[in-house]
């Protein structure tokens, strides 16, 4: 539960925001005291990895009042350093590597206090389409909100676009510009600046990219939904939607984005246009990863759609019929998605098949329900089922390797199974 001083600076920001929609507020910095920097410090992430400077919310917090306080001292002087990101690799579903930023903690709780003062503004101005690391939203929201879109606006084309390496494209001086637009206090975009120009450590060397803001920041995602706002969203409403023939749709999560068009001559032209507004602030639209795709609702009398497909949010989205025979709008797990997950669950298998029994049933309990959480929404069982079986067959082939023989039948590992149960696949999300 927040504070009630930072509650009620929120509060009374975000009323200015929407009783003034063209203000630009020129003193936010003072909001920020060692309250507002207590109550960022409980919204940070105490699990997360230590930053360069190897220090852990655990360790910080020992000593939690000094440090806010000498945080809050160096923050109001202006003589805070923002220190560089340590950066680590994620593989992606197309086996390519994603860099990922970690601050160090202070680090976080500072960005998250900044975070939450541009929150409040701007959550007023965001539109109801985009879905992105905002409070109460979802990506099971927006998995929602596409479907009802394609019904709702009777959409016959998607236009399925990718954004080329977004988070580290973003022009530096773009940034401060669209910032400025709605919030030109000097200490801030100042201390934001430092955000973006800390640098990154990668095995003892350090560099300083000229653009992009690093993903892991905690100010990162709504630095993005900033600037999308911007690009995208203000443009889409004000500029695009009011010349297309017919009716259409956008609908945003953070750097991912589909468009909908009731005519297909409506999504060639904004295909058209789409790359130069991007290209203007710097950014590509991938041109072949950005796509075109038919998506008309069926007739009753076909037996097949004749459509093409989209993924969104890790799901593919299809045509496909009822149990009654009506055409529906489906979803299910994007095979990159499908394959990585069961990749990841036999490589525990294997690596850990010498780990204590009652450890891997409670990492693999752990996954499988991750798991499910995330893709257990409706018309999806099957492919949580496919987790599932393979989970059983991968388990018991390295479990098998513990033992004398190197196997162990099917029928002794169900006796097994009885004792350990995996957990079945549930629907979790009926949305």
């Amino acid at each position: 539960m927040r504070s009630q001083t930072v509650s009620l600076k929120l509060c009374q920001l975000s009323e200015q925001a929407k009783e003034h929609p063209d203000r630009v507020f020129t003193t936010l910095h003072h909001l920020i005291d060692v309250d507002f920097l207590r109550e960022a410090y409980r919204s940070t992430n105490k699990k997360a990895s230590a930053g360069v400077d190897e220090v852990t919310s655990a360790e910080y917090a020992a000593n939690l009042e000094t440090n806010l306080e000498d945080l809050c001292r160096r923050y109001k002087e202006g003589n805070y350093i923002a220190p560089p990101m340590k950066r680590i690799w994620i593989e992606k579903e197309d086996k390519s590597q994603r860099p990922i930023g970690i601050p160090a903690f202070e680090d976080k709780i500072l960005q998250r206090a900044v975070t939450m003062l541009l929150g409040a503004i701007y959550e007023i101005d965001f539109y109801d389409f985009s879905y992105g690391f905002r409070e109460e939203r979802s990506a099971h929201d927006a998995v929602k909100a596409i479907r009802n879109a394609c019904y709702e606006e009777k959409v016959r084309v998607i236009i399925d676009a990718d954004v080329t390496k977004f988070f580290d494209n973003m022009s530096h001086g773009r940034i401060r510009e669209i910032l400025r637009m709605r919030i030109n206090d000097g200490k801030i975009i100042r201390l934001i600046g430092k955000w973006l120009n800390a640098g990154v450590i990668e095995k003892d060397n350090i560099h300083y990219p000229t653009c992009g803001s690093p993903q892991g920041g905690v100010i990162s995602p709504m630095i993005a939904n900033i600037f999308l706002h911007h690009v995208l969203d203000e443009w889409y409403v004000n500029k695009v939607k009011p010349r297309l023939k017919g009716c259409s749709f956008l609908l945003r999560f953070a750097d991912d984005f589909v468009l909908g068009c009731e005519f297909e001559g409506d999504s060639h032209r904004l295909m058209e246009v789409l790359p130069k507004r991007f290209e203007k602030y710097g950014l590509t639209i991938h041109p072949e990863k950005s796509k075109v795709i038919s998506f008309k609702w069926p007739s009753k009398f076909k037996a097949k759609s004749g459509n093409g497909t989209f993924d969104f949010l890790g799901f593919t989205h299809y045509w496909g019929k009822s149990r009654n025979g009506t055409w529906v709008i489906k979803r299910k797990t994007m095979k990159k998605r499908q394959s990585r997950a069961m990749r990841n669950l036999y490589l525990y298998c294997r690596n850990n098949k010498h780990d204590p029994i009652k450890e891997q049933f409670k990492q693999l309990c752990s996954k499988l329900h991750g798991l499910y959480n995330y893709y257990g929404i409706r018309n999806n069982y099957r492919m949580l089922l496919m987790l599932f079986e393979h989970v059983r067959e991968s388990w018991r082939r390295w479990l098998g390797r513990r033992t004398r023989d190197g196997y162990i039948s099917w029928a002794k590992f169900e006796k097994f199974l009885s004792v350990w149960k995996l957990p079945r696949p549930r629907i979790t999300k009926m949305v």
